[in-house]
């Protein structure tokens, strides 16, 4: 019962960051620091939308159950490039706030679909 809460929150808070992070890289010209903090990973201008729908699809796919797991990879693959892309470039500092992003899509793995029989 415990497991299925924590699964259940943590799928919520997944799924909240995945629409948040989707909406603002779509309004990133109206986020400054969004599209310096991109720029600076060595990313461009053009990229920006294309992890909008990433995120975005992240989020849809973490809410059904067959593409929960699908979601959960995808999730953790974007982050672990994110934070590649910032130790390319130098900024420790992102790679290392990234980390309890990365565990989240884990723990969901581990912890399994928080609806399931």
């Amino acid at each position: 019962m415990i497991k299925n809460i924590i699964s259940l929150v943590l799928l919520l808070v997944s799924v909240g960051l995945s629409f948040s992070h989707g909406w603002g890289s779509f309004n990133y010209k109206k986020n400054p620091e969004s599209f310096k903090m991109m720029t600076e990973l060595g990313l461009a201008e053009w990229t920006m939308p294309m992890f909008g729908v990433t995120a975005m699809l992240v989020g849809v796919l973490l809410l059904i159950p067959k593409t929960f797991f699908f979601g959960n990879l995808l999730n953790a693959l974007s982050v672990v490039f994110i934070m590649s892309m910032a130790l390319r470039a130098g900024n420790i500092r992102i790679a290392l706030i990234e980390i309890p992003f990365l565990l989240i899509p884990l723990l969901l793995i581990w912890l399994k679909y928080p609806f399931r029989n």
